[in-house]
């Protein structure tokens, strides 16, 4: 997601970026972009790299250490840096029951906690829900999706629709989003600010799909007929048991298993766009092609490009 933003952030022509990483990455950070190189057990590596900044982005892997991300909330808070996006880029941080069953809410409401107690930086959360082309191309255990089988389980009966944003579409939403003003101008002035997100989600999103939409958009991209493709269903809460004894027997599919799973229940919780409506218009995000990138999906599926 770290590629995405900073080659959307670089696009706007209104932003100085650093990139912060340790002193022993090998990641090619782009020509145009400040690099500080941190130690993560000295706090003043990252207090230094982030003093002067107006925002902390936050895009760890989610194998990262734990408390890394607790880490330079700390160090945004000591330099002063009024704004913070934290890693989240997921679905609607208001479904507690959500989270607390996917395993990933509790950590992630922590670091928001944790930034309003510091009391020195605001954060937005950048709610896109699961990248579509990563998510459909990525497997069964994600979207249920298994391309070189030509097969697809539905969970439920595939009906239950879903928000997903593509990684352009998240990233363009970032850039828009620092890209506002501050502050309205004045009492009368009416236009979007950042300051009508301090310590709120951002709601955002490419589609809203069940998965019976996307095997429709699948069948056009690949050429193929219903009929060429075994499709199983399972019910929600088989699959997210069954997702659970495979995280647990140590295998991080079924952490992917049941988080996605979770997702497509039926009380909506997927569906934050009924329940709290878009910020797509206010940030001028534009409508995408829905098929073009189903195709950069069966693409990667068919290279097995793959990031679990």
């Amino acid at each position: 997601m770290g590629t995405f933003i900073t080659e959307a952030l670089l696009k706007t022509g209104k932003h100085h970026l650093t990139a912060i990483t340790r002193t022993d990455s090998t990641s090619k950070i782009p020509a145009r972009v400040e690099v500080k190189k941190v130690d993560y057990e000295d706090p003043t590596t990252l207090i230094e790299a982030l003093r002067g900044q107006d925002a902390l982005i936050i895009t760890m892997s989610v194998m990262s250490p734990p408390g890394q991300s607790a880490k330079l909330i700390e160090a945004a808070a000591a330099a002063n840096v009024p704004w913070v996006l934290p890693n989240e880029y997921g679905g609607d941080p208001t479904e507690k029951k959500m989270g607390e069953d996917a395993m990933i809410g509790p950590g992630k409401q922590a670091d928001r906690d944790l930034i309003e107690k510091l009391g020195k930086s605001s954060w937005v959360d950048i709610s896109c829900s699961f990248w579509y082309e990563y998510s459909l191309g990525a497997g069964p255990f994600a979207y249920g999706f298994d391309f070189e089988n030509r097969s697809v389980t539905f969970i439920d009966d595939g009906t239950t629709k879903i928000n997903t944003t593509t990684w352009p579409q998240t990233a363009l939403a970032v850039a828009r989003l620092l890209s506002l003003k501050v502050l309205p101008d004045d009492a009368s002035d009416k236009s979007a600010t950042l300051s009508q997100f301090r310590n709120k989600p951002a709601y955002v999103s490419s589609f809203l799909l069940s998965q019976k939409d996307m095997l429709e958009s699948v069948l056009r991209v690949t050429g193929t007929k219903e009929s060429d493709w075994r499709i199983e269903h399972e019910a929600h809460e088989v699959r997210f048991a069954a997702g659970v004894a495979q995280f647990k027997a140590g295998d991080r599919r079924g952490f992917g298993k049941l988080l996605y799973t979770r997702a497509f229940y039926p009380d909506g919780c997927g569906n934050y766009e009924a329940r709290h409506g878009l910020h797509n218009d206010i940030l001028g995000l534009p409508k995408e092609d829905l098929d073009e990138f189903t195709r950069i999906a069966v693409d990667r599926a068919a290279r097995k490009v793959l990031v679990l």
